[in-house]
Formats: structure tokens, C-alpha cells, sequence
């Protein structure tokens, strides 16, 4: 994966986007340790990012948009740089402020704009399911039409990979794409799973299921309680395991590795990556949490995973439907399964308005069980854009993602208006397909989302931090942030709960559900893998509210491992890309501060029964 501009890229890896991601694995350090002098200054310019010494204990009291915004930009002078977004905003995605709705909810690869869907006759394009073997279809390829061809090739530059590196394959979503390589790597001989995931992930634990199903081994790493940095001494040692004769390493598995967390926006390490190929393990690199461009940092252009995996939607703010990638390094596909039939997988073809139908005539392939119909088409398919295929089951799938969290996304196509529409579905290809949500991230480049991403997040943790419940002798803060707080190489996800003035945590759904009412889409996410230190941690007994027995050993001989409880935290997310602008944070604020009024609950219980004439729980 080469960087096309390795000057921009370095610049942005070392000195903004993520200074010190290679310079060594981390380690468990105090913070002054960790924190550069320039860290020192961005953490000093964060706190004045708010009136100085701000602590707001009512939420009438907050200062208004104006005065807010105004207060930011002096604190962070290079932000009104980034106003090229603004206007890309404002010209492509005029729906986001045009329906006052607040989109913190999903990050991801948008490929086209609002405008687009506007102003575009054309249908979407629409997914085939079709069951193959994945060893056959990346070493020899299959049926392509163009349309697909040109998406491929524009998923490649995007995402800074080459082709002549790595296969790419599209499934039905991103649990298909988890799933697809879980099926086909060898578990039987290569017996471990390790993954580093600080949350419940749902696309992950197909893969573990389907390990452990042929009798593999699966691990996790831990991480330390309350700033869910990785517990580095004991990843390193879960790498590094040896055979118990010393003479040899073992064959080890699969790595899958996710560079930052898209729940907490802790980032680690890229030498993680490193270590486990040296250790000969197989390395899978989830790129789902990655922004825009986040791609081209100088670390990726380094490192090689074996697999990656992501996935695309096609237009943000809006139903996040689309599909998965899964691209597997040319040198790395001989040890895939040369002899199952993989379902998962899927064609993307242009689609008409026509209704849905057979283009030959033959029995149906069971396209297997559908894992998540969320990131499927909601359009109908052309019988000429499927001519060539072999007999395929042709589904119109719609559905909205039930857990926002797990983004996969997809793709909107328009037609060149110099491209005769009735030519078009006619013959079911069209080579002019632009790609505008894409176009305008590279058009931005990385340094100028990055650097807009970290200004917005950053604000938002401040300005959590500054929320306070009056008349508390303990100073009982409204907002916890979980994970790294201020910081210059923070993610762009802020993972939070809110708690009343007694200390007890107002239930995340509930949070989530009043912040729709406010026209602000948040997520919902549950922390796993959570090491408490202490292990009395009252702290601990309040926080946790999910627990998961799992039986490692239930269907393998080779797992001996008693049954253990698995303690979750449900949190909220808020996630910053960069159409995300400074009164969508600031809109989060104010929304959150009105849970400083003890009666906020009851009040907006009261207020949908007078709306609706109806009682619903709350």
C-alpha cells in the first residue's frame, strides 16, 4: 500500500494525524511519560477551547452557538481552514441542515452525495448473492461487468491499495465479509484466534464462532480500566507464544487487528501488525473504523496485513445500507480453503426500474443465511446487467441496520448527463459512475480532515468534561468519557455515559432515545474485555450492567477453559468525520446538559404523552 503523495503523508502522520503511532509498541506509561511538549500545548489550547475555568452546573447557563464557536476558533486558530467542508456540506449534503438533524452515528466510506440522489434519474445499483469458492474466484477471477469494475478500481485508489497486491471480493455486508474469511482459513492447522477489540463487536464474533467450530483457540486482548489502553505486556506475550519444546514456533493463526478502537477512539500501535507477522501470525486489519484518507498515514504504506477488511454506504445521513470488502493480499491465497463453496459473496450490478426476475431459467442457489440485510440494496435489478451470471437467487433487500455501530456501507451511482438513459438501461453498463462522496475526501486530503476531526472530538471531550451537578459536595460530574479524553492522536469517537446526581448512570438506551427526539442520532455500544485493577472497584459494580457467559471449551477437546463471566459496559457513542461541523458537537452539548435538571426524564415523558396522546415508557 503505497501512499500517492509520501511527503503529504508523512508530514500528517508524524506531526498531526498520529505522532507516535510508530514509535513503538505502548506501554503502560504516566501521562506526563506519554505527552509531548506539543501534546502540552494542544491539550492548553483545548482547555480555552471554552470560557476559562468554565464549569456549567445548569444548562441555561451554556454559552450560545455564536459565542461557543467563536471562543473554539480562537483556541484552535487553524480550524477555520477546514471551511472547505463547510461549503461541501452546504452544496452536496444540504439535507443535514436542512432537516436540523444531528448525524453522529455511523463513520465510514460514504461513496456519493446527497445532490446525487437528488438529481439523478438512475436507480442504485443492486447485489446478487451468489455461492462460490473464494480460492477460485480470487485466483481466477469470475464474471464481472464493468459497472462492477469501475467501482473495484475506484474502491482501490480510495482506500490506497494496489491491485496488482491484493484481491478484492464484495459481500453482502461487513459480518459477511468476517464471516467469508473466518470459513476459509485453515483454523484446522493454524488453531488461534487473537483478536483486540475493546467492545462487542458483532461482525467479530462470526468469526470467532465459526474458529471455534473446528476446534480452534481464541483470544482476546485486555484492557486496562478506565482508560481501555491494551495491556500491552500481556498481547505481547499472547504474539509471541512459542512451541513447548523451544525449537520452533508454533503455527500460530489469525491476527485481527483493528488500529483503533470505534467505540472509545483509542488508537494503537501499527508495530502490532509487525510483531505478529514476525511471530508468524496470518494478520487481518479491520478497517471499518477508519475515517476518510485515513488510509494514506505513512504506517499503512509500511505495513502489509495479509486480509483487510471494510466496508461502504452510500450516501451519510442517510439509511447506511451498502456492502463489504474483503481484499486478501495474491501472495497469502494459497492457504485459503481450495474446496468449500463460500455463501456471502455477492455481485454488484447496475439496476433498472424494471421488477425483479430471473434472467435464465434453473433451480434457486440457497444464498445461505442472510447475517445482516442491512447493508443490502433497496433497489430493483436490470435482466441485462446479470445476462452473463450464472443462475443466481436475485433478492430485493431492505432494511436498516439495527446496530448503527457496525457500519458497513455502500455504493450510489449516477449516470453522466450526456449518457442517453434509455442506451443505458438498455444495456445495463454505464463507465461514467461518479463517486462525489469520495471525491471531495480526496479533494480535502488527509491532513485537512484530520486536522478537522481532532479540533471537533477534542471540543466535545472538553466540553463534557465541564458539566457538573450542582449542590454536589463530591463534585459529581454529569459525563464519564471512556478512553483516552483530550489528546492529539485520539479517534474521532467519544464513548460516554451520562449519570445523575447521585451518581447512578442513566441507562444508555434511554439516552439514545431522548437524543432522537432532539433530532441527534447517537449509537450504542457495549465495552468488553475490561481489566479492572482493582477488583473491588465500587466503581466497577455500578458501571457494569451486561454479563455473558462463554464457554470456550464447550465444542473443542483442545479448550479445557471453565466457564467465565463476561462483564460489558454499555456506553454511548458520538462519532466526528469530516462533514461533522462545529454546531453538530455543540447541539450534542447542549442536549446532554439538560440531564443537569433532575426532573429532565419525567419532563420529556410528560411532554410525548401531550404530543402523541399516548403513554409509552420512557
Amino acid at each position: 500500500m503505497t501512499s500517492p503523495c509520501i511527503k503529504e503523508v508523512s508530514r500528517a502522520c508524524f506531526r498531526r494525524c498520529c505522532p507516535t503511532q510508530l514509535l513503538g509498541l505502548p506501554e503502560e506509561q504516566s501521562p506526563k511519560q506519554a505527552i509531548s511538549p506539543s501534546r502540552y500545548d494542544f491539550i492548553a489550547a483545548t482547555a480555552f477551547s471554552l470560557p476559562p475555568n468554565a464549569q456549567f452546573t445548569n444548562h441555561e447557563s451554556l454559552p450560545d452557538l455564536e459565542r461557543s464557536f467563536s471562543t473554539m476558533k480562537k483556541a484552535y486558530p487553524h480550524y477555520p481552514e477546514t471551511d472547505r467542508a463547510d461549503r461541501i456540506r452546504s452544496d452536496e449534503f444540504y439535507h443535514l441542515s436542512n432537516n436540523n438533524h444531528v448525524c453522529l452515528d455511523y463513520i465510514g466510506h460514504g461513496l456519493f452525495s446527497y445532490s446525487q440522489q437528488l438529481h439523478s434519474n438512475a436507480p442504485f445499483f443492486n447485489i446478487i448473492y451468489k455461492s462460490v469458492n473464494l480460492y477460485a474466484q480470487i485466483t481466477h477471477g469470475g464474471q464481472e461487468q464493468e459497472f462492477e469494475s469501475v467501482i473495484k478500481e475506484r474502491i482501490f485508489r480510495f482506500m490506497n491499495i494496489s491491485s496488482d497486491d491484493y484481491s478484492l471480493v464484495f459481500t453482502a455486508n461487513q459480518s459477511s465479509a468476517f464471516k467469508v474469511l473466518a470459513d476459509n482459513y485453515p483454523f484446522h492447522t493454524n488453531r488461534n484466534l487473537l483478536t483486540v477489540y475493546d467492545h462487542e463487536n458483532e461482525a467479530v464474533e462470526t468469526m470467532i464462532e465459526s474458529c471455534k467450530k473446528r476446534s480452534g483457540r481464541v483470544d482476546s486482548a485486555l484492557f486496562s480500566w478506565p482508560n481501555m489502553r491494551i495491556q500491552s505486556k500481556r498481547l505481547r506475550k499472547s504474539v509471541s507464544v512459542v512451541d513447548k519444546n523451544k525449537k520452533k514456533k508454533k503455527k500460530k493463526g489469525l491476527f485481527v487487528f483493528p488500529l483503533q478502537s470505534k467505540v472509545t477512539g483509542t488508537r494503537y500501535s501499527y508495530l502490532w501488525m509487525s510483531l505478529a507477522q514476525e511471530n508468524g501470525w496470518h494478520v487481518c486489519l479491520d478497517a471499518n473504523a477508519f475515517g476518510a484518507k485515513d488510509m494514506e498515514t505513512l504506517g499503512l504504506s509500511l505495513f502489509h496485513p495479509d486480509f483487510l477488511i471494510c466496508s461502504f454506504y452510500k450516501i451519510f445521513g442517510e439509511n447506511p445500507s451498502g456492502f463489504g470488502c474483503l481484499f486478501v493480499k495474491k501472495t497469502r491465497s494459497t492457504i485459503l480453503n481450495n474446496s468449500s463453496t463460500t455463501t456471502g459473496l455477492v455481485n454488484i450490478v447496475q439496476a433498472s426500474n424494471r421488477p425483479l426476475f430471473l434472467q435464465q431459467s434453473g433451480s434457486l442457489n440457497n444464498p445461505g443465511k442472510r447475517e445482516d440485510i442491512a447493508m443490502a440494496s433497496s433497489s430493483s435489478t436490470s435482466s441485462s446487467s446479470i445476462s452473463n451470471q450464472e443462475t443466481f437467487e436475485i433478492q430485493e433487500i431492505k432494511g436498516i441496520n439495527k446496530e448503527k455501530t457496525e457500519l458497513s456501507f455502500s455504493d450510489l451511482w449516477k449516470l453522466d448527463k450526456s449518457v442517453d438513459k434509455n442506451e443505458a438501461s438498455t444495456s445495463g453498463v454505464t463507465s461514467d459512475i461518479e463517486f462525489r462522496g469520495l471525491d471531495h475526501a480526496d479533494s480535502l486530503g488527509l491532513i485537512l480532515i484530520s486536522t478537522r476531526v481532532r479540533y471537533l472530538v477534542n471540543w466535545l471531550v472538553n466540553a463534557f468534561g465541564s458539566l457538573q451537578h450542582p449542590h454536589s459536595e463530591d463534585g459529581v460530574p454529569l459525563v464519564r468519557v471512556y478512553g483516552p479524553k483530550v489528546r492529539v492522536d485520539r479517534g474521532p469517537v467519544v464513548a460516554f455515559n451520562v449519570f445523575d446526581w447521585k451518581g447512578e448512570k442513566v441507562e444508555p438506551t434511554l439516552v439514545q432515545k431522548l437524543a432522537d427526539r432532539h433530532n441527534i442520532s447517537l449509537s450504542y455500544a457495549t465495552l468488553k474485555h475490561v481489566s479492572f485493577v482493582d477488583k473491588s472497584c465500587e466503581e466497577k459494580e455500578r458501571l457494569v450492567e451486561v454479563k455473558g457467559i462463554e464457554n470456550d471449551g464447550r465444542n473443542s477437546p483442545m479448550n479445557k477453559r471453565k466457564e467465565k463471566i463476561e462483564v460489558g459496559i454499555p456506553v454511548i457513542m458520538a462519532t466526528v468525520g469530516f462533514l461533522t461541523n462545529f454546531e453538530d458537537v455543540y447541539r450534542v452539548w447542549v442536549f446532554v446538559s439538560r440531564f443537569l435538571d433532575a426532573d429532565f426524564v419525567e419532563k420529556e415523558r410528560w411532554r410525548y404523552m401531550a404530543l402523541n396522546r399516548t403513554t409509552v415508557e420512557v
